[in-house]
């Protein structure tokens, strides 16, 4: 069963602002930033933790920087009562970083990175294998304008709002 929002205050807000701005700030500094003892900071953080909204902790890499410079967003189409079976199966694809289902002609979206042309027909060929996929639809990305989702003024509009 889907679990709706969780209730946040403004003190928890501003933890995840402070964490989206620099995941590696120690529970002191924040603290500090925000006026409250560590401990509070602590148990925030832990409860943040537990209810799923910190989901982890990473460092943001520029796929770039190490050789994934093709992208591609590809639309496909898959055979009915099949979906979530093909969507799992494309999700385990380590080139694979976003799989979405979607409403329209296609039953979802696919987002994906490669070092190379040859990388990426390899993939289509290998989508297109499946028996449970009709089609598919390739768009090769020309430029990345935008490619990141660190919510921080979402984040301080909802402090604003309380």
């Amino acid at each position: 069963m889907a679990q709706g929002p969780i209730v946040l205050d403004d003190l928890d807000y501003k933890i995840l602002a402070e964490l989206l701005r620099d995941g590696r700030a120690s529970f002191r500094k924040i603290a500090e930033k925000l006026g409250v003892s560590v401990s509070t900071i602590v148990s925030r953080v832990e409860a943040l933790e537990k209810n799923g909204i910190i989901k982890g902790y990473t460092a943001l890499v520029d796929p770039t920087k190490i050789g994934y410079t093709f992208s591609a967003v590809v639309h496909v189409r898959i055979k009915h009562g099949k979906l979530l079976e093909v969507q799992r199966a494309i999700a385990s694809y380590p080139n694979v970083y976003g799989v979405y289902d979607v409403t329209g002609e296609s039953d979802s979206i696919i987002l994906a990175r490669f070092r190379n042309r040859e990388e990426l027909s390899t993939f289509i060929k290998t989508l297109l294998a499946n028996e449970y996929v009709e089609r598919t639809i390739t768009y090769i990305v020309l430029d990345t304008i935008k490619e990141e989702w660190r919510p921080i003024q979402l984040l301080e509009r909802s402090i604003k709002e309380e």
